[in-house]
């Protein structure tokens, strides 16, 4: 065999040999890998740690073993649809495939490591598609996750304070050390400069980040983590409000303008509803927080409330702010406008332009788009779900017959069909759902959107397993752990799944035939009967 010379710009081994028809060449390849980040010699670490590594049969073994126990928490089972089975188990495992079991400095990006754009930048794609998998499945990633955002919180203050507000702002796109990473510019497919304003003003990123933290303690009960870091992250982001909102004399209430809700095909608008709701929300949650830890840890409160300057009249503001904050909800039909002007908009009907093959923006162009009733991903449909207990059915209905017609579901947003599934069980709209689990779920594996060529959609596969349990499974949280209301698509015959819940798990075995599921505590062995809508 010969040795070829390494690459100036790529690290590789070439080894000739002869070999004959029909035999079977195994290569054993075992790599360490050191940054600086880790020690100050990297490659004289990689090379002691090479020399110390176990045979490759017992690497294997410990590899297979570890995997096992993986799945053994984080499977999903699904009977009667294999095709649905396979797109599932594809997609939990690209995002079990990078998860950062090692480090606390690093996340996951919307396209794993699996491509190149982006960049590797970390997104709201993070924190809200992509954690809630992994806090009730690998509760010990999901805190690194969010550690990540702790060991960043410096990067979002600078950023804050760069654009004249208090507090902690998070970066659009984040990197190693929080600060705001977004290009401001791109060019077009012809060339040209574009201005790209999401680093300046998609500020809903800072309550998706407390939305995360909340949900990680409250599924999880990890006080501690809590009180370390994760509410001096929810409080500072809060302070970040106060001071970006602006009080309005005309109408008596508080307005948040200029900003860019989840739906991108409209920016610079004014008062989007989901960004005013989950601020509400987080003012809320950061007061309920704050009794919390005054009660339960004095001392951590005390440094805090130095720490970020929090006296009683902030607090008292937060409420205000809360109470006032502007949205325009019709009271009788309960449909929620976007954002100021929305309905003046150009109305579409999406229907005249198919068949396509392309985003309605590229087909329109991005001007265009933006002056009509077209939207990129859900908006308001987005707060109604992670807000799900504010918003009864009605309601749900009420803007999901306006505003589910006027999405791009085939070439918008890759984040919004597995969103849309979850809100079509809510409304037992199980058919519709599906088609768009199906569309979320193969988004890779068929390349339904003719794009997987530029690398995985992390977001999207997360939004598969939040489909699967808490639309099709119909997975409800309360005070007293995961309770399910299935609603399952016609040829599934079973659905199998277990939950993480305060240290405790949950097994759940569903199916259609019966009114009554089971879920299994497994430490206290009790069965838990869970009434079934299928």
């Amino acid at each position: 065999s010969t040795l070829s010379t390494p690459s100036p710009s790529l690290p590789h081994t070439s080894i000739s040999f002869q070999c004959s028809p029909q035999q079977t060449v195994t290569v054993e390849k075992i790599i360490t890998v050191f940054t600086s980040r880790e020690t100050e010699t990297p490659i004289a670490t990689a090379l002691n740690r090479l020399d110390r590594v176990p045979s490759y049969s017992t690497l294997l073994a410990a590899h297979i073993a570890a995997w096992e126990k993986v799945w053994q928490d984080s499977d999903i089972i699904i009977e009667g649809d294999i095709k649905a089975q396979i797109a599932v188990r594809y997609n939990l495992f690209q995002l079990l495939a990078v998860a950062p079991c090692h480090d606390d400095r690093v996340s996951i990006p919307p396209k794993t490591l699996s491509g190149f754009p982006y960049s590797g930048h970390i997104f709201w794609d993070t924190d809200i598609f992509i954690l809630p998998f992994m806090t009730l499945t690998q509760p010990a990633l999901a805190r690194n996750l969010l550690t990540y955002r702790y060991h960043t919180i410096e990067g979002a203050r600078r950023k804050a304070k760069e654009a004249g507000y208090t507090g902690a702002m998070y970066a659009w796109e984040s990197a190693t050390t929080g600060d705001e990473v977004t290009p401001r510019w791109v060019p077009t497919p012809q060339g040209e400069p574009i201005r790209i304003w999401c680093g300046d003003i998609e500020v809903h990123i800072s309550t998706d980040v407390a939305y995360a933290v909340w949900h990680y303690w409250l599924y999880t009960g990890d006080d501690e983590w809590m009180r370390d870091r994760g509410a001096e992250i929810i409080l500072d982001t809060a302070k970040f409000w106060e001071s970006r909102v602006e009080w309005n004399p005309e109408r008596n209430c508080y307005d948040i303008r200029d900003v860019i809700g989840p739906d991108e095909n409209h920016d610079r608008v004014d008062n989007n509803a989901f960004t005013n709701l989950m601020v509400q929300w987080h003012l809320q949650s950061a007061l309920a927080l704050w009794d919390w830890l005054c009660q339960a840890y004095p001392d951590k409160s005390a440094q805090l409330k130095t720490k970020l300057d929090l006296e009683a009249e902030r607090f008292e503001k937060w409420a205000w702010i809360a109470k006032k904050l502007y949205v325009n909800q019709d009271p009788h039909t309960g449909l929620m406008e976007q954002f100021e002007g929305f309905f003046q908009l150009e109305d579409v009907n999406l229907a005249e332009y198919e068949p396509r093959t392309k985003s309605m923006q590229s087909l329109l162009g991005i001007e265009a788009t933006n002056q009509k009733q077209i939207l990129k991903q859900p908006d308001v449909l987005m707060l109604m779900y992670l807000l799900r207990e504010r918003y009864d059915q009605n309601i749900l209905q009420t803007n999901w017959n306006y505003y589910s017609p006027r999405t791009d579901h085939s070439y918008g947003s890759s984040l919004g069909p597995a969103i849309h599934a979850i809100l079509a069980c809510d409304l037992n709209q199980t058919a519709e759902a599906y088609t768009h689990f199906m569309r979320a779920a193969l988004v890779d594996l068929e390349d339904v959107r003719g794009n997987a060529a530029e690398g995985v959609h992390a977001a999207s596969a997360g939004g598969v397993w939040q489909a699967v349990v808490f639309g099709f499974g119909g997975v409800r949280m309360t005070q007293f752990g995961p309770v399910a209301c299935p609603n399952l698509p016609q040829g599934w015959t079973r659905l199998k799944f277990r939950l993480n819940w305060h240290n405790e798990w949950y097994e759940f075995d569903l199916t259609s035939g019966d009114r009554l599921g089971e879920t299994t505590v497994q430490e206290e062995q009790t069965a838990v009967l869970v009434e079934a809508a299928a």
